[in-house]
């Protein structure tokens, strides 16, 4: 049975400030969701309460993951029951090479679903990850680099696709993944998200202002979301009537004044 990812009017705060005012958004696995709306609308703020960071706090509503309670998860539970958040601006780990972020992330998985594994065979690590960078084209020597320290913007998001086709998460958060990346990055970036969709069935929730990575990674159904609550919803279409007519028509629309 596939995943799915079922959120039900979520609300959620970031200190006092109330961001997310009621979300209904339900992500099965293998489907491509995008998820729209100007800065400040509450986009990354959905993306970091699914993921269980701390500062994000749900204050009311549902999330079903697998047929389980997301928000009673810490965040490594919720990372190893299948869910993974790929960052719009990843963290430099300076002395860590991306290989062994890898192994270890591996086997706190493998941990967590078997306490007494012993980790992954380092021979059999070696075989997997070759084969992961084979499938997204990544040079192999990529793996003995320290993790986004000195990386291009590009560079750190395609480790992160790295990560993804590690892990194979049944559902992925794409937070801005498009953010810095000149056409060239985002093309290779976007093309590995579509191979692990392909090779494994992975569920994305894509978010973005932009529609250009949209032209690369095809969504099933787009989003848009205004001052914390999703407002429209639709086919790929709508993401093109969002480039062309832009934000202004959406908040006339829907009362909502534009974002100081």
């Amino acid at each position: 049975m596939s995943a799915a990812l079922e959120i039900k009017n979520l609300h959620a705060n970031v200190g006092e400030t109330h961001i997310l005012k009621g979300i209904d958004l339900l992500i099965k696995q293998g489907e491509v969701h995008a998820m729209m709306g100007p800065n400040g609308s509450g986009k990354s703020t959905l993306a970091y309460t699914l993921a269980g960071h701390p500062a994000y706090e749900p204050t009311a509503g549902q999330v079903i993951f697998n047929g389980e309670d997301l928000l009673e998860m810490e965040a490594d539970e919720r990372a190893r029951a299948g869910l993974f958040l790929a960052f719009q601006y990843p963290s430099a780990v300076p002395g860590v090479t991306l290989a062994k972020f890898l192994r270890q992330a591996i086997n706190s998985k493998r941990k967590g679903e078997n306490p007494e594994d012993a980790g992954i065979p380092i021979p059999m690590f070696r075989r997997v990850l070759k084969e992961k960078m084979d499938l997204l084209g990544i040079d192999h020597k990529f793996a003995g680099r320290y993790l986004n320290e000195g990386f291009s913007g590009g560079e750190k998001k395609r480790a992160e696709i790295l990560q993804m086709a590690t892990l194979e998460p049944k559902i992925a958060i794409m937070d801005e993944t498009d953010s810095g990346l000149d056409i060239d990055a985002l093309r290779v970036v976007s093309e590995g998200a579509n191979r692990l969709k392909e090779s494994y069935g992975m569920g994305m929730l894509v978010i973005t202002h932009y529609h250009r990575i949209l032209n690369y990674i095809k969504p099933d159904y787009v989003h848009i979301m205004l001052d914390g609550r999703i407002v429209e919803s639709g086919g790929p279409e709508l993401a093109l009537v969002m480039e062309e007519r832009g934000y202004d028509w959406i908040r006339e629309k829907h009362g909502v004044a534009e974002e100081a």
